[in-house]
This record gives structure tokens, sequence and C-alpha cells, in this order.
């Protein structure tokens, strides 16, 4: 717990359902989270860094939960205490997710959705929705495979 990266804010609800990618390609699940958890040690610094995920994706699939999902994590901006992110690591500057990270993704947006009852076409959002930033760039420069993704975990959820 800090202040940084884990607060240890209740959420006020669960709205959404908010995916990035990680931008730093190549990166591995764990690696991303050691990132968040090692913001930490800012103290003292004159501009810290606030960031932080509920989940972490790695290039093999494997899921890291870094912040539980009934606290606050700092990715998505003015939605922070209504929603839940998902960080996705992808092999290159496409942004382009492996199959591994892709199927994680599915099955565990479509858990949180049934855990939430949340609609995957209206509840699962690209940070790129809540700010307009490129992220998770490639559902961003790809609609399609945006379109795509959200009929895969409406179909997961049967």
């Amino acid at each position: 717990v800090n202040k940084y990266s884990r607060p240890k804010v209740p959420l006020l609800s669960v709205d959404s359902i908010v995916i990035h990618y990680t931008a730093n390609p190549g990166t591995d699940a764990e690696a991303n989270r050691n990132y968040f958890n090692n913001l930490a040690n800012q103290d003292g610094v004159e501009n810290p860094t606030y960031a932080s995920s509920n989940f972490v994706i790695g290039i093999d699939g494997e899921i890291i939960a870094a912040v539980p999902i009934d606290e606050v994590a700092y990715a998505s901006n003015q939605l922070n205490e209504t929603s839940l992110s998902i960080e996705n690591c992808h092999p290159d500057e496409t942004g382009q997710f492996t199959d591994a990270t892709y199927q994680s993704l599915i099955k565990l947006t479509a858990w949180l959705c049934d855990l939430f009852r949340l609609d995957p076409q209206e509840d699962v959002i690209r940070h790129y929705d809540v700010i307009d930033k490129e992220c998770p760039l490639y559902f961003v420069q790809n609609k399609d495979e945006w379109t795509r993704f959200k009929s895969d975990v409406a179909k997961a959820m049967q």
C-alpha cells in the first residue's frame, strides 16, 4: 500500500472495465507489476508518477492481479473510482496482443462482466474512450478488432 500506485481507496462502484496496453514492447506482466510497485519509492521526488492497474496480462497469457478489485487503481483518469483496469503486454510496436494475451483478456473481461453485471458492448471501453489517448494502440487503430474483441467477450459470457 502506497500513495503512488496502491492508495487502498475503496472503489465507489464498478461501472466499466477499461482496457489498456503497456506501451513498452516485449516486457512481461511481472516487470510491469513491479514497475507499479516500485513507484512507492518516490517520496521526495519533485513530480512523482501515480500509476497502477488492477490486472496485468503477460505475453504468455499469465494474469497478475496487481490491485484488488475493490480498490482504486491509477489507470483511467476520471474513471479511477468507478472502473477496473487491465493492462496488456505486447511483443512489438504495433501494440497487437499475442493470441495467449488476447485469450486471457477475453476470459478475464468476461469474468469481470459476469461478476459486476456489466454489458461488454457498453461497459467495456478503451483508455482512448476516456482521454483520447492511443491506448490500447492496436484496438484504437483497428476498430474492427475492437468490435470483434467485445463480441468475443459476449460469447465467452454465454
